[in-house]
């Protein structure tokens, strides 16, 4: 035989004779992908990030088609002029307009809105009457958690226990904390038209004197200015606003607010307000920053509310909702599973064809590349990379692939030794230098299919983005594996292999069923296919139109992303004009009900009750709400967040459950619409865009 002098067929031989080194490099790999595994940012999606900026203008006197040829027409050309904006989408509501602008992905958002500003701010033909403008940069969010903080205690109360939760997350790190479900109460003063023109007073008369009283002023600093005094007396109560004096008479009386107003203080149960069940609640969103880690950040969560959990009252309760690192823990240990049960049925399966030894370090290729793709995907951190569930769904995707390689360096290498004659570290070398140049070729042929999904531009570009490089970090670091590592043990363990063993009687009768198959099976068909090659031709032209003919009819539909089942169902309604807010809770109160109803059927059919948490509320839209949503008076909208159990624990989909609500449901008489819908995340649904 020519010997091989070139430079892969002699790292090949060195690697193959040389223990040391081979036995070197899979430490080496197993150690950084152990390490890389403890330190790689854990996340549910990767971060896509929109570079957008929101404009709002309130125009309290205009309709929804005053509103938009008065100011949306009139800003929109002067937005789409600004350098690097891709996309506007504008609202025009009665007596506000909201835009939002999409800029190029990497742009600056805060220099983006700064040129927006800029150009809104040179423009002289808005409405008069209209308020300035407000440009607010996007901020990215990715929502880790909510804790709902609920319990038969009043909504101020639940507030406190709010701000005291709060607080404890800043001191842990926790950094990003929305709370919703909760405003200050506000003081409202009513001024009746008639009031005004009896007394000859204006409402700016009436805001001038508040504004004179509510506050204090700075007379001066005591000592070394640390402290300061001030004069006067803040007055913010209900009663002493009443007090205000608008206007002394000659006859030595004065006029008060409260003689021209009524003047009252509204709580927080005019505003937004969610409950579960009967009682109040209020929710705590907790986000992660660019670097943070969803799975630390909710351990931190669950930390900090176990430990506020027992000084609150008996009932208050501190619920975790709507965890993203459960699914992504969930991803990891199917990952887990799978590559644990793909090793025991692929040593089962080698250990039918090839020797147990040979079988065995066959097997060991899955693990070894899968630590080592970790690493490579840690190493690749650095272009943005995380272990999310696209990652994820990628490392489990090719977990069957990357042992292949290795089984046909193995089968050949045997095939050297038994057939040829050949020894064992000659057979393993010369198997690997002849397997190298298919065994690259195949690869590069994968790696270059996954390669072409990178030139998918915009967020869902960037959102799938982690398959292409981490199925091509896991193939080529298989290569590593199988030419570098593999070779050397097949060596070692075909040299043992020469001795009978008992436990290598299955992989003998395998194959020499294999060798009754080909010559008696195989053979024959293929003389016959190639004998009748043209029917063959003509049949195979048959079934790929009859394919394609599902396709075509559409009984095969083309869908671009289907989203996953997911434990996440919404609903909103909508009151007709008209309607109170008592008449908005009551509708709160059906669905409420309804929800119980359609949980105690299902509970009934499968012995598990499927609904694990539920959040109504009123003033408001549960997630994304009605398209008109923002068009309605807030006391006319309502909402109900309801979480169910993992979806492999129940025998139905979101969807059903959703159908069976609606069933459920009955109307109010002033109900306008109510719409639900199943949780989706990602392109097909809200996702890290909603």
């Amino acid at each position: 035989m020519r010997p091989n002098t070139d430079a892969a067929g002699g790292i090949i031989s060195y690697f193959t004779r040389h223990r040391t080194a081979a036995n070197l490099v899979m430490v080496l790999m197993v150690v950084l992908g152990l390490l890389a595994a403890s330190r790689i940012r854990a996340q549910y999606f990767p971060d896509v990030v929109v570079s957008e900026v929101s404009v709002s203008v309130a125009w309290k006197s205009a309709g929804a088609e005053d509103v938009d040829r008065a100011i949306v027409q009139v800003i929109e050309p002067a937005v789409l002029a600004v350098e690097g904006v891709v996309d506007v989408t504008s609202f025009a509501t009665e007596g506000s307009a909201r835009m939002s602008i999409e800029f190029e992905a990497g742009a600056d958002v805060a220099q983006a809105a700064e040129t927006v500003r800029t150009a809104i701010m040179t423009m002289r033909n808005l409405p008069a009457d209209a308020e300035d403008p407000v440009v607010r940069p996007g901020a990215w969010r990715d929502q880790v958690t909510d804790v709902v903080i609920t319990g038969p205690v009043g909504i101020d109360q639940l507030g406190r226990f709010a701000d005291e939760f709060v607080a404890r997350l800043f001191e842990a790190g926790v950094t990003r904390v929305t709370i919703q479900g909760y405003a200050a109460p506000q003081t409202v003063v009513e001024v009746p038209s008639v009031a005004l023109i009896r007394h000859g007073i204006s409402m700016a008369d009436i805001a001038a004197a508040i504004a004179a009283e509510v506050s204090t002023a700075a007379a001066g600093d005591v000592g070394d200015g640390s402290s300061r005094v001030r004069t006067g007396t803040a007055k913010r109560s209900a009663e002493q606003i009443a007090a205000i004096v608008l206007r002394s008479l000659p006859d030595g009386t004065v006029l008060t607010i409260g003689d021209v107003a009524a003047v009252r203080v509204e709580g927080p149960d005019r505003a937004r307000a969610a409950f579960v069940g009967v009682n109040p609640a209020i929710s705590v969103r907790i986000d992660r920053n660019a670097e943070g880690d969803a799975i630390a950040l909710q351990a931190t969560v669950e930390r900090v509310a176990a430990q506020l959990q027992p000084s609150l009252p008996p009932g208050v309760t501190l619920d975790l909702v709507r965890k993203r690192s459960e699914q992504i823990t969930d991803r990891l240990n199917l990952l887990q599973s799978n590559a644990l049960s793909g090793l025991l049925l692929l040593l089962g399966v080698l250990f039918l064809f090839l020797n147990a030894r040979t079988a065995f370090w066959v097997a060991m290729g899955i693990p070894v590349a899968t630590l080592a793709a970790i690493a490579a995907i840690a190493v690749m951190y650095m272009a943005g990379l995380t272990l999310n569930m696209i990652s994820m769904f990628a490392l489990i995707l090719i977990l069957g692939v990357i042992v292949d390689d290795s089984i046909v360096v193995s089968e050949h290498a045997e095939f050297r030794m038994r057939v040829l004659g050949e020894d064992p570290v000659s057979a393993a070398e010369n198997a690997s230098r002849r397997m190298a140049g298919p065994v690259l070729a195949s690869t590069l042929t994968t790696v270059m299919a996954f390669f072409g999904l990178v030139a998918i531009g915009g967020p869902f570009g960037e959102l799938i983005a982690n398959i292409p490089f981490t199925v091509i970090a896991v193939m080529l670091v298989s290569l590593i594996e199988c030419f570098l590592i593999l070779p050397n043990h097949l060596a070692h363990a075909m040299a043992k292999s020469a001795q009978e063993r008992w436990y290598d009687w299955p992989s003998k009768q395998v194959n020499r069923g294999m060798v009754w198959v080909q010559k008696r099976a195989m053979k024959p068909l293929m003389r016959g296919v190639i004998f009748a090659r043209y029917p063959v031709l003509a049949a195979a032209v048959v079934a790929l139109a009859f394919q394609a003919s599902l396709f075509i009819r559409g009984d095969v539909p083309f869908r671009f992303f289907n989203p996953p089942e997911q434990s996440s169902v919404t609903g909103n309604f909508a009151m007709l004009p008209g309607a109170t807010r008592q008449d908005t809770l009551a509708m709160m109160r059906e669905v409420q009900r309804a929800t119980e109803a359609v949980a105690d059927n299902y509970k009934a059919e499968t012995g598990v009750n499927p609904v694990t948490f539920v959040l109504a509320e009123i003033g408001g839209s549960a997630r994304q709400g009605l398209a008109f949503g923002n068009a309605k008076d807030a006391d006319l909208l309502g909402g109900i967040s309801i979480e169910l159990i993992n979806p492999d624990l129940r025998p139905f989909g979101s969807f059903a459950f959703v159908a069976a609500l609606q069933d459920e449901v009955r109307a109010h008489p002033l109900l306008e619409e109510l719409s639900f819908r199943g949780g989706q995340f990602g392109p097909g649904g809200g996702g890290p865009f909603g």
